[in-house]
């Protein structure tokens, strides 16, 4: 936790108020944003994303198992974050586990749609080699390096970059295999398919200071908050997932007005990091 004197609290407060954050940003501006891919060669893709000082590894796995009954059509995907307690001293035991298993929620929320996949980010069903058999399974993984604020939005960059550099194995199935069997698969070592991440979200938190919400919250901003609301947007400007943080309740009209003001800061992000994964990305492959 930061520990901010009474004057450093109101120097933070004030500055909000006056539209000029301590770090000289206006309240909708973000920090500088790197983007680099393929850091972890043993993945199907990886992202490291630093904002300002919050620094975060994503990486995919994917791996063959066999679609829910529920959902025949559907692959898999599940969401594990680590906080390392090198990045934060309140990490350590408890602390970081209790976020990382906050996090996790709020991504598998954020990205995934509801219990139906409903309004999912990640399209599920381009995971499926033969309906109601054989899926693909994504395991993501992330790991907080360094923790400045804004974690949830780094994270959700971090996966969407690591899913921008993500090559699933091309799948032959075997021919003349009986179709009660669980069929022969061949997987090609050559041919992959790129993740398509064109629908995959960026998640804005409005952090709420005063009467004021702004972006990208450093730690020693967070500490002052009253609450916070993270929305899921896409390319589409479609609410993918609202999730909100801190106990203060809040007036439907203000989570409208946010939910609006979300709409237009995710254009000028995802403009940005999709401009970041293109580089990285063409640099990775020289």
């Amino acid at each position: 936790m930061v520990g901010l004197s009474l004057g450093e609290q109101h120097f933070i407060q004030g500055g909000i108020a006056q539209d000029l954050r301590c770090d000289g940003r206006k309240r909708l501006t973000y920090r500088p944003i790197y983007v680099e891919t393929g850091v972890i060669p043993q993945a199907n893709g990886s992202a490291r994303v630093r904002m300002g000082a919050t620094d975060v590894i994503a990486s995919v796995k994917a791996e063959l198992g066999k679609p829910s009954s529920l959902q025949p059509n559907k692959g898999k995907v599940s969401i594990h974050i680590d906080c390392s307690s090198t990045a934060e001293p309140a990490f350590e035991g408890r602390g970081g586990d209790e976020l990382s298993a906050e996090l996790s929620n709020a991504l598998q929320s954020c990205l995934l749609g509801g219990k139906s996949g409903e309004g999912a980010g990640i399209d599920l069903s381009s995971l499926i080699v033969i309906e109601g058999k054989i899926c693909w399974d994504l395991y993501i993984d992330g790991l907080v390096v360094s923790s400045d604020g804004n974690l949830l939005d780094t994270l959700g960059a971090a996966i969407k970059a690591a899913l921008s550099n993500t090559g699933i194995p091309r799948v032959q199935v075997a021919a003349g295999e009986s179709s009660d069997d669980q069929p022969e698969v061949d997987i090609s070592d050559e041919e992959f398919l790129q993740f398509d991440t064109s629908g995959v979200p960026v998640i804005v938190t409005l952090t709420k200071v005063g009467r004021h919400y702004i972006v990208d919250a450093t730690s020693e901003e967070e500490s002052q908050m009253s609450s916070a609301i993270s929305i899921s947007v896409n390319r589409q400007g479609y609410i993918c997932g609202i999730t909100k943080r801190g106990g203060a309740g809040m007036d439907p009209s203000i989570i409208l007005d946010m939910v609006s003001v979300a709409k237009h800061v995710s254009e000028q992000l995802i403009n940005k990091l999709d401009s970041e994964i293109a580089s990285a990305e063409a640099e990775h492959q020289e």
